[in-house]
């Protein structure tokens, strides 16, 4: 079984020449097949990146070019992209010889030992992708999050972190078991070949622009703003090469199936293409993450099965501004001065106002103005720069990111104004705090949070000689912070039993009155119009509090199919608006597939008010189930020039093959709803009986139905805008998101009590009003105008207090260690230690319920700072159960 081993390596030494080398496997082998492999992924890298600067160059760029040079991994996505393809095609190229030899299939890494593929991840660069990195000496750990994401869970610091692979609900379905995509092989399912995406796209999703129905309850401000968060949470890198790895075939001009190429088949009769055989729309594939597909050092996902990265990170910290690596983080900062700003034009202002800065990127895809006007002499600008790469999708995102930027920036200014001793760095990282805090209360369906007012002991007893415990908020004696009156006794001490307290050296018991604020966002904002008010009720409902052991990272059944239903929401126009909200006579809306990668209409058209004015000014579109996706993102995606456009529905069944989903039953029964096994059940599950005959006519079989495809086509629930199943994935994802979450804004100890309640007075109007020239808004932004949601004048809108934020100790807060509050030798709370005038504090709050017997002790490391015998600790009885 030796001699075998050696043939095989052999070849990887010298190909074609089938030799004995009479070595052992080990790492100088290793290295040599990975320096071919090396040099093939390298080879094709800097092919696909010349040809593409020459097609930029020479204005001879194709839709499928525009969103391949949009979804390319860049800075620390693309080095980890690079690892997984040096490895992959490392392993592709010793699988290839093996099997050559062998006449069977036999996996590369049957032939290797564990500490071999050691070897190669830590060759490839892989084994960085992996190892977990030291939190400790993370600055700041429990005051501010980590641009990365990394050490938000201390317990698994790479939970939720960008460039690390998506989270599977279901195990992943591919042809070969491992990494093919659905249907690569033309294999049967449940007796059905799976049916062409595009055809399926011609047979369920068309309609024209001119059968669009808008929708009667909600603005295009929920659609894009939908898009807005999701580019917050989820980027999904293609491969950088355009040229098959094993082959050398161009992704474009073939239309042969060779990784990374996903070729999508034209079928015969299209309407608007070609009906050769051969024709096809070009696509290419997600890049794989490290270590999965055909290697077994993976991350802890399903064993050999291909995984996707996600480029961002997956918590709500508006990353899309902000950026999801370091380098990006600091090149979007203004390190000219020492007020905490973002970086803005130094060109063009919007109105006196700023706007987001250049990407002096090579390849400028945003050179449209020339081919869109047909005017030759017209100037163009490059790409806007943002913290997420697809800011220039559509001039309505566009706007979104000004917005934000500006908002940014105008938190730091006033934070500077109120601390004006804070530094640049504190300032940032504040308005930075508080950014965050907005998109997720924005996101969030209904907010129920207990702000616990802790009350004082009216009595002399101290506890253990420590006096009694300190006036969280002062008011009146005797009386809570509202004025009412309380009775009891509210100290530290120790559980006797569930339920009632024992002061020390007492044995009555005391029953208190229980002081409780609740503040709800009931059903506001955007959550709540998306999944409908049961769903967000009982789905995910009220806010349990951080738990380490909750999976946050976004799965990818949400990024790849159920989150993309918005696609079906958005209206065929960018809708301009003046001043009346009426239609901008200067400068008028524009059909949408002329407002793709279009920065110059914001720098030369009237700038982001018209824009914004139109999403909070103009309904969405409705999705229904015989006028589902509008013309601009079927027929002309990304098309302007007479090129073949892509297919934005196909697109997505395309991705969730590629990404190995299961079909629409599997997602079903995991959230508990029915399965349609025929016509007639599914007919009633979509309340349509022909949809369901026009669908299983494609598909054969309900099972087979791509998850996107049966999920947008589900009728909504009450109250909202998704059907059933998307409502349960979507509601799962959010609930993780929140819960695992350690920074989360109602996490205690994340926020005061004081500037909690100052966050919740925060709208996306104000936010509009605040950063604009637009002077009156609808109260809700999310509501169309009627007479339950008039308009209003900006200065009428109640802003946010920042008072809460005013540092009277004339220091900057720094930190010195942590601590770690303990219950029965468990962690419970990880909390932040700072100097503050004068002293070290230790900052954190949390609510437990104690039964008999528990104890509780604050636990240290050797290098915390200022934690000494001496130091002790208070708790406040908020009430008995």
């Amino acid at each position: 079984m030796f001699l075998p081993v050696l043939v095989v390596l052999g070849l990887c030494l010298v190909p074609g020449q089938p030799q004995p080398t009479g070595e052992h496997l080990g790492s100088p082998l290793l290295q040599h097949c990975f320096e071919e492999a090396k040099k093939l992924v390298d080879d094709a890298y800097l092919y696909s990146r010349q040809e593409s600067l020459r097609r930029v160059r020479k204005d001879v760029v194709r839709p499928h070019d525009t969103l391949r040079l949009l979804k390319q991994p860049r800075g620390e996505t693309r080095s980890a992209v690079r690892s997984a393809d040096y490895m992959a095609q490392t392993l592709r190229l010793l699988h290839d010889r093996v099997h050559r030899v062998h006449k069977r299939s036999l996996n590369a890494t049957d032939l290797l030992s564990g500490d071999e593929l050691k070897d190669l991840a830590k060759i490839t660069g892989c084994e960085s992708r992996i190892r977990l990195p030291e939190c400790r000496s993370t600055a700041n750990i429990n005051k501010y999050r980590t641009i990365t994401s990394v050490c938000n869970n201390l317990k698994n610091p790479r939970l939720g972190a960008s460039n690390t692979p998506f989270s599977r609900l279901l195990p992943a379905e591919y042809d070969d078991g491992i990494s093919q995509p659905k249907g690569w092989n033309n294999r049967t399912f449940n007796n059905f070949l799976l049916p062409l995406v595009r055809q399926v796209s011609n047979n369920i999703l068309s309609t024209t622009d001119a059968a669009v129905v808008s929708d009667r309850e909600f603005t295009h401000m929920v659609t894009m703003f939908g898009q807005w968060i999701d580019h917050d949470l989820t980027f999904t890198p293609f491969s950088p090469s355009i040229r098959s790895f094993s082959n050398g075939l161009n992704c474009d001009e073939s239309c042969e199936k060779s990784e990374p190429c996903i070729p999508i088949p034209i079928p015969r009769g299209d309407p608007r293409l070609p009906s050769r055989p051969d024709t096809c729309i070009p696509a290419f594939r997600s890049a794989p993450a490290c270590g999965t597909g055909f290697s077994a050092y993976n991350f802890g996902g399903e064993p050999n099965k291909r995984e996707q990265i996600n480029a961002l990170t997956a918590f709500l910290d508006l990353s899309q501004v902000y950026g999801s690596d370091d380098k990006r983080a600091l090149s979007l900062r203004d390190l000219t001065n020492n007020d905490g700003l973002l970086r803005v034009n130094t060109e063009f202002r919007d109105n006196r106002r700023e706007l987001l800065p250049f990407d002096r990127m090579e390849a400028n895809i945003c050179a449209t103005r020339k081919r869109i006007t047909n005017d030759t002499n017209a100037k163009e600008v490059p790409c806007f720069f943002a913290g997420e790469v697809r800011a220039d999708e559509s001039i309505a995102l566009t706007s979104l990111h000004t917005l934000f930027l500006r908002e940014h920036n105008r938190l730091a200014r006033a934070l500077k104004r109120l601390n004006p001793h804070w530094d640049s760095e504190t300032l940032y990282q504040e308005a930075r705090k508080i950014m965050g805090a907005h998109a997720q209360m924005a996101s969030k369906g209904i907010k129920t949070e207990k702000y616990v007012m802790f009350q004082p002991c009216p009595c002399e007893e101290s506890l253990h000689g420590l006096g009694p415990p300190p006036t969280i908020i002062s008011q009146a004696p005797g009386r809570d912070s509202w004025g009412r009156r309380i009775r009891g006794k509210m100290a530290a001490g120790r559980i006797a039993d569930e339920g009632g307290w024992k002061w020390p050296g007492h044995s009555k018991q005391v029953n208190l009155r229980r002081t409780v604020l609740d503040w709800i966002f009931v059903f506001r904002d955007y959550l709540t119009h998306i999944l409908g008010d049961n769903a967000v009720r009982t789905q995910i409902g009220r806010y349990p509090g951080y738990n380490p052991d909750v999976e946050p990272s976004i799965s990818n059944v949400f990024a790849t199919a159920a989150y993309r239903f918005a696609h079906l929401a958005i209206q065929p126009m960018s809708v301009r608006l003046d001043g009346n909200y009426r239609e901008n006579s200067q400068f008028p809306s524009v059909s949408l597939h002329k407002a793709f990668f279009t920065p110059w209409r914001i720098v030369f058209e009237g700038g982001v008010d018209p824009l914004l004015r139109g999403l909070i000014g103009r309904p969405a579109k409705l999705n229904t189930q015989d006028h589902m996706l509008v013309d601009a993102l079927r027929e002309r995606l990304f098309q302007f020039a007479q090129h073949l456009a892509l297919d934005l529905g196909a697109l997505n069944m395309q991705r969730g093959r590629d990404h190995g989903l299961p079909g629409y039953n599997a997602y079903r029964r995991l959230c508990g709803l029915s399965q349609p096994r025929n016509q007639a059940e599914l007919g009633r599950v979509l309340n349509n009986s022909n949809l369901a005959r026009r669908l299983l006519e494609l598909y054969g079989s309900p099972n087979n139905i791509d998850v996107w495809m049966g999920g947008v086509a589900e009728p909504f629930v009450r109250g909202g805008r998704v059907g059933p199943l998307f409502a349960c994935l979507i509601a799962r994802q959010f609930r993780a998101i929140r819960q695992g979450d350690r920074l989360w804004h109602e996490n205690p100890g994340v926020f005061t009590v004081r500037q909690r309640v100052a966050l919740s007075s925060v709208t996306l109007s104000k936010i509009i009003c605040d950063n604009t020239g637009i002077t009156t808004v609808p109260a809700n932004a999310f509501n169309v105008v009627s007479n339950k949601n008039r308009l209003v004048r900006c200065n009428n809108i109640r802003g946010m207090d920042l008072t809460a934020w005013r540092d009277n100790s004339g220091y900057t807060a720094y930190g010195a260690g942590d601590v770690d509050l303990m219950r029965n030798s468990k962690p419970v709370l990880h909390s932040f230690k700072f100097y503050h005038g004068g002293q070290y504090l230790s900052s954190g709050e949390t609510v437990l319920k104690l039964v008999n017997g528990d104890t509780v002790w604050l636990e240290t490391g050797n290098r915390t700072i200022g934690l000494n015998n001496k130091s002790f600790f208070s708790g406040h009885l908020l009430f008995t159960m």
